[in-house]
Formats: C-alpha cells, structure tokens, sequence
C-alpha cells in the first residue's frame, strides 16, 4: 500500500466537504472519510506486522521517494517504523472522534470540517515523512488552520488565544528550522552533495560540535509545540478558547508532533548533542511536571485544568527522551499515545458538559452524575487515565518512563525521577477534587433537566476509551510495535 493515500484522503475528503450544499452532505463525507483514515491506519498496522513477522528487518516500511526540488536535494520521501505507526493510529482515532463530537456544529460547518480535515492531513504528512524539508512543509501546514479554528469558533477571548498560539508555534517553527538548516550544510562529506534525507543524515557522522550548537535549536523548536517549559503559555489558553474538536486535535494530535520531531530528529540525527544537553531537557522536562500538576490545583475551569494538566503530563515525553535510555524513550512514545487518547477524551467530556450547562466553572457545576450519567461516567474514566490508575493506559506510560529514567545512574537524574513521580500525589488530589465537585454532590437547580450524552457523542467516547483500555490492559502489543523504531535510535549512541 501507499502511504500517500493518509494525505489523499483528507486532502479529498476536505474539498468534497467544500462542494457539498447541505449540513447532512458535509457530515456524512465528513464521517466517512474520518472512518477511511481509521481503516487505512488499521490496515497499514496489519501489513506492517505481517511484513516484521516475514522477516523484514527494513528501518523503514512503505517507503516511496521521488525527487521534489532537485536543486536543494529535496524528496517526497515516506516510510514508517513502529513508532510512526503508532501516531498514525492515534491520529485516526482523535479524528473520527472530534468529527463526532462536532455532529451538531451549524455555524460554517463546511468550513469548520474543512479546516479540521487540513489538520489530520498535515499530522499524516509529518508522521510518515522522511525528508526534513518534507516534514517541516507538513508541520507548517498545521499552525494556520488552529489559528483559525480558535478565531473564529472558538470563546473567549478567543483572537488573543489564536494569535498568541500561531505567534508561538511559528516562533518554533523558525527555530526548527535553524536546526535542520544547520544538519543541511553539515552533510556534504567528501564533495557530496547536501540531503534532508532523514535516513542518510543517520548514517552521517555530524561533527560534535556541529550537534552540540543546532540541537538546542531542533529539541526547543520541537519543544514548543510540546509546551516546554516556559513556552508552554499557549498551551492553557489556546485550549480553552478552542472549540472541543480543536481542543482534541490540539492536545491529542499538534502536541504529539512536538514530541515526536524531538525524537525522531532532534535525538536520533544529533546523538551527541543530545547527551551534551540532556541535563538541560531534564531540568526543565521536571519543572514543567511540578509546575504544570500544582498549576492545575489552581484552576477553576475544566479546560483551564485539563491543559495545565497537559503541560504536566506531556513533561514526561520530554522527560523519558532527555534520560536517554531504550525504556524511557519507550516510555516516551507510550506517554505521546496515552496522552493523546485520554486528553482528547478529557475535552470530549468537558466539551459535552459545557454544551448542556453553558459553564466550566467546578463552582458552578455538581451533583451531574444524576442527569448525564454517562458523560459523568466518560469524565470519571478520562480523569482516572490522567491520575495514573492501572488498568488505563497511562498508568502502562508514566511507569514505563520512570522504570526507563531510574535506569540512568546518575545521581541528579535519579533525583528528577523523583520529583516527577511524587507529582502523581498532586495529580490525584485535582483530578479527584475536580472530579467531586463537578459529578458528586448536590445538583445545580438550574441543570435538573438537561439531557445526557447522544448517540454521536457515546460512540466518539468508546472509540477513546477502548484505545486507553486496551493499552491499560495488553500494552505488549504496542511495547513490540515501538521496540523496533526504538532500538534504531538507540544504536546512535552505543556506536
């Protein structure tokens, strides 16, 4: 198969939406081509593990490449390892969710579902690219259509949010690019000619120092749009302005290809540099987790508490990838997953709640569990994934980074370690909090009458959860998907 077809079908799937003439036309095209994503994801999972079980050892599967811009040695050059896969499949599901969620949206539905569609497609472009260039193309293509999804559906003071989310990301974005500019002009080796080629960069041998100066340049970029710290400011802000689908794409997709190009590029092409600068990412990977769990404690707006509590949780991504080890990096990509479905439920949840009872505010809500039971239940399962509870798939994530850190013997590590997993205390003191006032209780006079989830909100809400359960309850599956992708970039630094 074609990897191509992840960018063709939300590319086609998008203008169709924009020929259609009724409400009706633009969510069926709109569904279908989200289930066809799905199905494409499950079935390049399928032939992926047939081909590993054949014996193909490939770095690299479903690879395709054909020259773009010869003058700059620039391909469309595609392919996916384990790891890929993995942010694919993520990928599908929070789309066939957030187009449910938004059944109901009326206000320039065409528009709306076009703008969400552009942003799985610049998602699928990023995770199978395999040319730098390529891949930053894609991760562009990205940033405008948040910026308008907040603009104009979002609330609040939704211009502010959207402009400070663009002028940050960008900001990254121009910062990534000193990086990989700087990768570019460093291999020509013996009068060959420069490449972005992802692959035949690995197989280079950088000058140290050349890694040691535009690493910093590749792993903040990244980082940004994973809400470093302290540029993760946009994080709480664009998120409660967004509209629910886009709080979901946002924290369930954009942040994941944060994580992902640090990873990906930043780690495995500049080896060295990220071990120069490691202490560096797990200083600040350790201070986003503190900071962003007692943040959360502070808030009084579910969606000001779900994002704070992302910018916590996504510190463990950065976290496991600074420790530099094969189980922390595991862990890593494990956490981008997890996080990915179980925040997306989060503000699925907070979405419906806001719908019925026009509030986020805890004060304001309590005693839902009576009228909405199951809303309150998907609330209830989200919060209890995000605490860290077994049989969820974040419990599977958080412990496999701090296995994966503990296992690195330095003193002042194993020390961050610590503090990262006495976060989880704070965790479970807001959500459960959270989690009391807003379902528990006496109910607000003004909320007796409201109505529970429908059938277009339940399915997108099982579709989440099953993926947090099943990784809850079998993570081998997905541990033996990752494994590959991760012993790759492990042997980068035992050469």
């Amino acid at each position: 198969m074609n990897l191509t077809l992840l960018i063709l079908i939300p590319l086609l799937t998008a203008v169709a939406i924009l020929f259609s003439k009724e409400l009706k036309q633009v969510r069926a095209i709109a569904l279908g081509g989200a289930l066809i994503q799905l199905l494409l994801a499950f079935a390049f999972l399928y032939l992926y593990l047939q081909a590993r079980a054949g014996g193909n050892n490939s770095p690299m599967l479903f690879e395709d490449n054909y020259a773009w811009f010869t003058a700059l040695h620039i391909n469309y050059h595609v392919g996916v390892d384990g790891i890929s896969l993995a942010m694919i499949l993520l990928t599908a599901f929070v789309v066939v969710a957030g187009v449910l969620v938004s059944w109901t949206m009326e206000n320039m539905n065409k528009e709306f579902f076009f703008l969400l569609l552009l942003l799985s497609l610049g998602a699928y472009g990023f995770f199978i690219s395999l040319d730098l260039f390529t891949m930053f193309f894609f991760l562009e293509l990205s940033v405008i259509p948040k910026f308008l999804l907040i603009g104009i559906w979002g609330s609040g003071k939704k211009e502010y949010s959207g402009m400070k989310l663009a002028l940050m990301l960008m900001g990254g974005s121009a910062l990534v690019f000193i990086g990989l500019a700087g990768l570019y002009f460093n291999t020509a080796v013996a009068g060959g000619s420069y490449t972005f080629d992802l692959m035949e960069i690995a197989a280079l041998d950088i000058p140290v120092d050349v890694q040691k100066i535009f690493f910093p340049f590749a792993f903040l970029g990244f980082g940004i749009f994973t809400a470093i710290f302290p540029f993760h400011t946009w994080v709480p802000d664009g998120h409660a302005s967004a509209p629910t689908a886009a709080s979901m794409f946002l924290a369930g997709i954009s942040m994941k290809l944060g994580g992902y190009g640090c990873l990906r590029v930043a780690t495995f092409l500049m080896p060295e540099g990220a071990e120069a600068w490691s202490w560096v990412i797990i200083l600040l990977s350790t201070i986003a987790i503190i900071y962003g769990a007692f943040a959360t404690m502070m808030q009084t707006d579910l969606k000001y508490i779900n994002a704070y509590s992302s910018v916590s949780h996504c510190g463990f991504v950065l976290l496991g990838i600074g420790m530099l080890t094969q189980t922390s990096i595991t862990g890593a990509v494990l956490q981008m997953v997890s996080h990915g479905l179980m925040t997306a439920l989060f503000f699925a949840a907070i979405g419906m709640i806001y719908s019925r009872t026009h509030t986020r505010q805890v004060a304001q809500l309590g005693g839902l569990l009576k009228v909405m039971p199951f809303i309150s239940s998907v609330f209830v399962i989200a919060g209890l994934c995000s605490l860290g509870l077994p049989g969820f798939s974040g419990f599977v994530a958080e412990m496999t980074v701090f296995m994966g850190s503990w296992q690195n013997p330095d003193p002042w590590y194993r020390l961050a370690t610590i503090l990262a997993c006495a976060s989880i205390v704070v965790t479970a003191v807001y959500i459960l909090r959270a989690t009391g006032k807003t379902i528990m209780g006496p109910i607000n006079d003004n909320h007796k009458m409201i109505g529970d989830a429908g059938w277009n909100e339940k399915l997108a809400a099982v579709l989440l959860i099953s993926g947090i359960v099943v990784i809850g309850v079998v993570p081998f599956w997905l541990n033996d998907l990752i494994q590959p992708g991760t012993t790759l970039i492990m042997t980068k630094f035992f050469k």
